[in-house]
């Protein structure tokens, strides 16, 4: 049997929320509004205060999410995501 790891685990994108926007772990929290709190400067306590569903992971991996949609010019493929 073979397992594939999904290289966003905690990224998680459907159609049926927030328009298919990644979010993170099946919140309505968007993979971009965690990088865009990262980029204000804001610290990841303050973040993690802000959003108490999250954890520090769940920053992480929306910053490596959006470093990966950056050199790739789109978001990786779905099947690099969870399934929502």
């Amino acid at each position: 049997m073979t397992t594939h790891r999904k290289a966003f685990p905690r990224i998680t994108i459907s159609s049926k929320q927030m328009g298919g926007m990644p979010c993170i772990r099946g919140f309505r929290i968007s993979a971009a509004t965690v990088v865009g709190k990262v980029t204000e400067g804001m610290s990841e306590a303050n973040i993690l205060d802000d959003y108490p569903d999250l954890e520090s992971e769940d920053i992480k991996e929306a910053m490596r999410f959006t470093a990966e949609a950056s050199r790739l010019g789109a978001w990786p493929s779905d099947e690099n995501c969870q399934e929502y």
